[in-house]
């Protein structure tokens, strides 16, 4: 098949589109929309975000060294596009969005409660890329939504209704298209 060249650019698509609570340890809360996000290692638990020095949120962030990962559903849709194109510094987003800051259990900055799962984050590097610096984060606490977990104890993702960015969109995960091993089975 034939294909046509591109200049180097971020064409890793489709990527998770999460809402990225913050503090400033002084009773000012924040909301960032992150896209450039994802899983470092299983053991520990770690995870990256990635943000440009200029946005309100990363101060708290680097000054506080946590966060909270919220994974946004599709009723959260409007709610993770605005925190993404609102800054902090003009508009409180908890309050004008009608979002609840719910008591994290092993940070001190709020979680989103109307997520329907939250990671809970410590971090433990900054490095500086070029546009943006990357927080290389520990998970030390995950929350989620009763109504997620199975009758075997389970967490069951397909009850969230996820959604992701892709180029400029967000788009509804809707249907499985198979398991972690199912090409071998």
């Amino acid at each position: 098949m034939p294909k046509t060249q591109l200049k180097p650019g971020t064409m890793l698509y489709p990527v998770p589109a999460v809402m990225v609570s913050c503090t400033d340890g002084k009773g000012n809360n924040n909301i960032i929309t992150i896209a450039w996000t994802g899983i470092l290692c299983s053991e520990p638990p770690m995870v990256y975000i990635s943000i440009r020095p200029e946005r309100y949120s990363y101060e708290m962030i680097k000054n506080t060294k946590e966060f909270v990962i919220n994974l946004p559903n599709k009723k959260l849709c409007e709610a993770l596009d605005f925190c993404g194109v609102k800054s902090g510094r003009d508009v409180n987003k908890f309050e004008y969005l009608g979002l609840t800051c719910e008591k994290s259990n092993y940070v001190a900055t709020p979680s989103i409660a109307e997520a329907p799962l939250s990671l809970e984050c410590k971090v433990r590097k900054i490095i500086s890329l070029g546009s943006h610096d990357v927080f290389i984060s520990e998970i030390v606490g995950v929350s989620v939504d009763e109504k997620l977990i199975d009758e075997k104890g389970k967490l069951d993702l397909s009850k969230a209704d996820l959604i992701c960015y892709n180029k400029g969109e967000y788009w509804s995960l809707k249907e499985s298209l198979g398991f972690y091993g199912y090409s071998i089975k």
